[in-house]
């Protein structure tokens, strides 16, 4: 992997963490601002502009200076709620970062150092992140509430008219595949009904009829549910390839019935990241708010 395609990478795989930076220790460097009496240096922000560069960030100095100062405001956060990040929490981390990049632990190391940035930059960076999902979690979590009426209005939106129905199928397979298909095709043209569908299947060899049970559309992929919507009861669709051959459903009852249960499902988690997202983010501007930061 080259210096750029590492950049690309490095920067394109942290910004998809949402990983903030950390703290480093510098004994001896200048302290260019204190956060609740927690002194932040001119190296640290060197460090971290470096980092920034080697990920393509363009905020420039001011930019690697505030995140020095949201991640100490969280750090301290998570030290008041009796939250703390093993060594080995931070490793784990580091080490999942270069898998993730497909190098070595020591060969990012070398890469972290081409660009002027040490390993413990990124060690700091990785000890925030962590403490501060640990307070998100801890916290921030048990204050979301997602509304049911709000995702039942969402849901209820995304529902095309072919997902209003309620169906008991059967499955018809033809083993083998695609060599098989004329006999599926015929299989299909003389097919009456589910209660005559294991009796026409002896006509053929390597048939299995299997009863799927009751299915909603919208636990079906679309071109499916569509294709099903159009059929009545006693219809059959058209054979599709699966990994054992060849399948057709056949539709034993069919009912219209609105089930938002599986819509709702994908929106729970799509709704509650967005106002856990938003919470946390309210949350930290509290706390910056109330932090005593001093400029030097």
């Amino acid at each position: 992997m080259t210096f750029a395609e590492f950049r690309r990478a490095f920067g394109a795989m942290l910004i998809g963490l949402a990983l903030t930076l950390g703290v480093v220790s510098t004994a001896s460097a200048a302290t260019v601002v204190t956060v609740n009496g927690e002194p932040i240096s001119d190296v640290q922000v060197d460090q971290r502009l470096r980092l920034f560069r080697m990920e393509g960030n363009n905020t420039g100095r001011n930019g690697a200076l505030q995140q020095l100062i949201t991640e100490a405001i969280q750090l301290q956060e998570a030290k008041r709620l009796g939250i703390s990040v093993s060594n080995a929490q931070v490793d784990d981390a580091f080490l999942q970062i270069s898998r993730n990049l497909n190098v070595s632990r020591d060969r990012l190391t070398q890469m972290l150092q081409q660009g002027g940035v040490s390993a413990q930059t990124l060690q700091d960076r990785l000890r925030a992140a962590i403490a501060w999902n640990a307070v998100t979690e801890a916290a921030i979590t048990p204050q979301v509430q997602i509304s049911e009426l709000e995702l039942d209005q969402r849901a209820a939106q995304q529902i095309a008219d072919f997902q209003n129905f309620d169906y008991i199928l059967k499955e018809v397979i033809f083993v083998g595949g695609g060599g098989r298909s004329s006999q599926a095709n015929r299989y299909r043209s003389s097919f009456a009904g589910c209660d005559t569908a294991v009796e026409l299947s002896l006509a053929y060899t390597d048939v299995a009829v299997v009863d799927i049970g009751r299915r909603h559309a919208t636990q079906m992929p679309d071109a499916i549910a569509k294709e099903l919507a159009g059929l009545n009861v006693g219809g059959i669709s058209k054979p599709r390839a699966v990994e054992a051959g060849l399948s057709m459903l056949a539709i034993c009852e069919k009912v219209q019935a609105e089930d938002l249960t599986f819509v709702k499902g994908g929106l729970r988690e799509d709704v509650g990241g967005d106002a856990l997202a938003q919470e946390a983010e309210a949350y930290l501007e509290r706390l910056r708010s109330q932090a005593k930061i001093f400029y030097q």
